[in-house]
């Protein structure tokens, strides 16, 4: 079993009105396990569930991730808020929370061409680690950054430092629209790797942009930024293990891993997006309302597998692989 982290905060600031990072260590400053751009950890809500937030980093020197005494998070007040956003933002220094080590479903692995980087509101928080990585190897890249408004924009100032002309910052308010992903994908011609990392519609558009213009599988590397919530016309339905013959009802406003959870099983997970493949589960009966962005469009056909974070059911019983 993965060994917690008990982390007391070491510092808050107000990045924008409505983002803070959190600096936060070991008690007594003992080292930290290492990471790599890209990396989260899991922090324990008061609830018992808990969040995933990418770790930050600005710094060039390669000891800020392979030796860090210190992890810092950038977070987002979400309004309405599932409890994550609204915990973080209550810390104040001296509290103390619990958290997983360092994870990785969306790590940074460049071939030889420049890389490019997209990041839209909060989602920018892994990709400035991407950032200094690139920039401590002397590595080419360009990093577009998009937000509705400059002073909604967290670390541009210290992201403006670290990047120079490297830098391309879109603000809607400015421009007079919402940053144009199909464009910037459209003008690659060099087969760069993109990186993007922001709210559902930007990741739609880059999904959709990548196979319109017929891109290679994994040129186009993405972290969805926003958590799943229901849609209209969601249903209850019933689930069943396979393993035990256990049943569980599945309301409208739940997911089937949360549902689990509470009660007192201990599915792998992670994002809770549908976008890390961790939860995924093959399918015994049943028709799945695929939600995911692991999965290919023929493999959602075939309805053998599904992530349970956050696909649903189109009949009205499911039974799992659990």
């Amino acid at each position: 079993m993965t060994q917690e982290l008990l982390l007391t905060v070491m510092e808050v600031r107000t990045e924008t009105p409505l983002v803070r990072s959190i600096r936060l260590a070991r008690p007594h400053g003992e080292p930290l396990p290492s990471w790599q751009p890209g990396a989260h950890i899991r922090v324990r809500l008061p609830s018992g569930d808990d969040r995933s937030y990418s770790l930050i980093n600005l710094s060039t020197d390669p000891r800020a991730t392979t030796h860090p005494d210190a992890y810092r998070i950038g977070v987002r007040l979400e309004e309405p808020s599932q409890g994550g956003s609204r915990f973080i933002h209550t810390l104040k220094p001296g509290d103390q929370v619990v958290a997983l080590p360092p994870a990785n479903n969306f790590p940074l692995n460049p071939g030889r061409q420049p890389v490019v980087l997209i990041a839209g509101g909060i989602g920018i928080t892994p990709i400035m680690s991407m950032a200094a990585a690139l920039a401590a190897e002397a590595r080419p890249y360009r990093l577009y950054y998009a937000g509705r408004s400059r002073d909604q924009m967290a670390f541009v100032g210290d992201i403006e430092q670290l990047c120079g002309n490297g830098l391309q910052v879109h603000t809607d308010d400015i421009a007079g629209k919402f940053f144009d992903v199909r464009g910037l994908m459209a003008s690659l011609t060099a087969d760069e790797p993109v990186y993007c990392c922001g709210p559902r519609a930007m990741i739609d558009a880059a999904i959709a942009a990548a196979k319109e213009i017929g891109w290679a599988d994994g040129r186009l590397r993405f972290e969805l930024f926003t958590a799943a919530a229901p849609l209209s016309g969601d249903h209850a339905f019933e689930v069943v293990l396979k393993s035990s013959g256990e049943s569980f009802l599945i309301p409208a406003d739940k997911s089937i891993l949360d549902v689990l959870i509470d009660a007192g099983k201990d599915p792998l997970h992670d994002c809770k997006r549908g976008d890390c493949g961790i939860c995924q589960v093959n399918v015994i009966e049943g028709v799945p309302d695929h939600r995911d962005y692991i999965l290919s469009d023929a493999e959602k056909a075939e309805g053998t597998k599904m992530q349970i974070c956050v696909s649903r059911s189109k009949t009205p019983r499911l039974v799992i692989d659990l």
